[in-house]
């Protein structure tokens, strides 16, 4: 299986954005509302072996970000829209945050996971694919609760109660803590310049009640670290490792590398792999060069070749142009 959808967003992906993309910029109404977001579309081909090739042309997410802010307390509601999805148009985020100074901050509400070092949004990495999760998926995606985060300029820590941390559909939790409750913590070091290293874990007490074959506690542990060599390349590695019982155990890894050639063009290479204890797994090789064609439209290419190994499929080229606005 071979997946293209969203997934999360963090420092990573803002510390890449000023290499590999445009940068975003809120469009302020007054002094305490603003609105920013973007859309993409792509065609994306996919070449399995053994298979029929398949391709696609498409309008992939679009987003609409609303942000209030009326100091200490900062308000954000998002919708998000897939087309052909089961649900097209979702409340993505909606929660409220109140800044306690000296760099503590309190948040309820539905959020995304701190866990991932590629981007939720796409438009946010450097390529169009994911670096893995095609089997495993121990990224989570959003769920809703209360969390409490302090950070300085050289460490960030941060924990998080939620109704769970994997749930059935990706933008939804169970909306229950007496029958699953979730945590999620991270810790960052800052210290060393241009250097962020990143751990965190998340643990779900009881799975899903809806899917048989995750009913029962989950734990994830994530590792990742990113440096800025100089102005052109920034290089990153990720491992993950998720115990969620027979068939949903095992570990996915990422290699990665950006080099910006000038100031509008700019190619990823990235290594990554997947794989399932006694199941599946993969290893993938992605390029994908990009180009700023404006401040807010970016138009990027990938090619991607995926490895095989007790699986379905033996190998399979993938190969995929998008283009996004930010405003």
């Amino acid at each position: 299986m071979i997946k293209y959808s969203s997934r999360m967003t963090g420092w990573a992906a803002s510390a890449l954005l000023a290499l590999v993309t445009t940068a975003s910029a809120e469009v302020k109404l007054n002094d305490n509302f603003s609105v920013s977001g973007y859309i993409e579309g792509s065609y994306q081909y996919t070449d399995p072996k053994p298979g029929d090739s398949t391709d696609r042309l498409n309008i992939d997410s679009s987003q609409l970000l609303f942000t209030t802010n009326f100091k200490p307390v900062t308000g954000v509601v998002s919708l998000f829209y897939v087309p052909k999805a089961e649900q097209e148009t979702t409340l993505l985020d909606a929660y409220v945050t109140y800044d306690a100074g000296n760099g503590l901050t309190v948040t309820g509400g539905k959020f995304l996971s701190y866990l991932g070092y590629e981007s939720f949004f796409t438009v946010n990495n450097p390529e169009i694919s994911f670096a893995n999760g095609d089997f495993l998926a121990p990224i989570p995606g959003y769920h809703s609760g209360v969390k409490v985060d302090y950070g300085t300029k050289e460490y960030g820590v941060g924990a998080a109660l939620v109704d769970s941390v994997y749930s059935p559909f990706y933008l939804k939790g169970d909306g229950e803590l007496k029958h699953n409750a979730g945590f999620e913590g991270y810790f960052s070091y800052k210290a060393v310049e241009n250097l962020i290293l990143w751990a965190g874990v998340a643990y779900d007490t009881k799975g899903s009640r809806d899917i048989a074959s995750q009913a029962h506690a989950v734990t994830t542990l994530d590792f990742w670290a990113q440096y800025q060599v100089d102005k052109a390349i920034t290089v990153a590695a990720e491992y993950a490792h998720k115990d969620g019982g027979p068939g949903a155990k095992g570990y996915n890894w990422l290699a990665l590398m950006t080099y910006a050639f000038t100031d509008k063009f700019s190619t990823a290479f990235r290594v990554s792999g997947e794989k399932v204890t006694d199941g599946p797994s993969f290893t993938k090789f992605t390029i994908a060069p990009g180009v700023a064609v404006t401040d807010k439209l970016t138009v990027r290419a990938e090619y991607s070749y995926y490895d095989y190994k007790d699986a379905a499929t033996d190998k399979a080229n993938y190969f995929g142009v998008q283009a996004f606005f930010k405003f």
